[in-house]
């Protein structure tokens, strides 16, 4: 698992233990807010649903860190909720 450091929206920090942090089944990663809040629970790169990011236990970040690769592509907010309301 990657554990991207921010949402993919709003590109907020999301830490390897931070709470907040969604992912879909492709790990398209996203902050609770953006995820309730915004994509109404529907991933907009793949039409699932999310789940909370489990945390990866410290002693193992060593040996599988974090990625540092940043996603920020923000969603069309407009587009997506027409095209999940259809």
């Amino acid at each position: 698992m990657q554990l991207r450091p921010t949402c993919e929206h709003c590109n907020k920090s999301l830490p390897f233990d931070a709470e907040d942090a969604m992912i879909c089944t492709f790990e398209c990663t996203f902050c609770r807010h953006c995820v309730t809040e915004v994509l109404q629970e529907v991933c907009p790169n793949c039409g699932g649903d999310f789940t909370k990011r489990p945390i990866r236990p410290a002693h193992l970040l060593e040996k599988y860190p974090p990625s540092t690769k940043i996603v920020h592509k923000p969603v069309d907010i407009k587009a997506h909720l027409k095209r999940i309301q259809t």
